[in-house]
């Protein structure tokens, strides 16, 4: 289950910053980590997170166990522009671009579901035992103590 962000126009090394603090975290914490961070790259991050989990959820997987398992974020397109500077010369300003793409797995989804379905075969149903009640000591009356 994958989801592409390209040319997104933020500099690969400011959006990196963001992907890594949501790689190899639960879907749900990321969303939520990213819903709280004061950076630019957040929202259209989280956007395209959200994304991911719209193909997951088309691809038939669990939405619980989804799990980011690698966002790599690449160079896009520069754009290149000139600014004038003294004595008729110009310098160069470039403006970077990132491709962003966002890969989710199941976490350990054959074991979670073996591990289910071993539980409710092997474990039978006891009934309860009765608890044995026990009377509670009434309490004593402390003697006062004279001074």
């Amino acid at each position: 289950m994958k989801a592409y962000l390209k040319n997104y126009r933020q500099a690969p090394r400011k959006v990196r910053l963001v992907a890594n603090l949501i790689k190899g975290k639960q879907v749900d914490v990321a969303m939520l980590e990213l819903k709280h961070l004061a950076k630019r790259a957040a929202l259209p991050m989280e956007k395209l997170l959200a994304s991911a989990v719209a193909n997951a959820k088309v691809a038939g997987a669990d939405v619980e166990l989804l799990m980011v398992k690698d966002v790599t974020v690449d160079k896009g397109i520069v754009l290149k522009r000139h600014m004038p500077r003294a004595f008729g010369r110009a310098s160069a300003i470039h403006k970077h671009a990132s491709h962003v793409t966002l890969t989710l797995s199941e976490k350990g989804a054959k074991a979670v579901k073996a591990a289910k379905a071993e539980k409710k075969e092997s474990t039978p149903v006891e009934k309860a035992k009765p608890v044995k009640k026990v009377a509670a000591k009434k309490p004593t009356k402390a003697k006062a103590v004279k001074e």
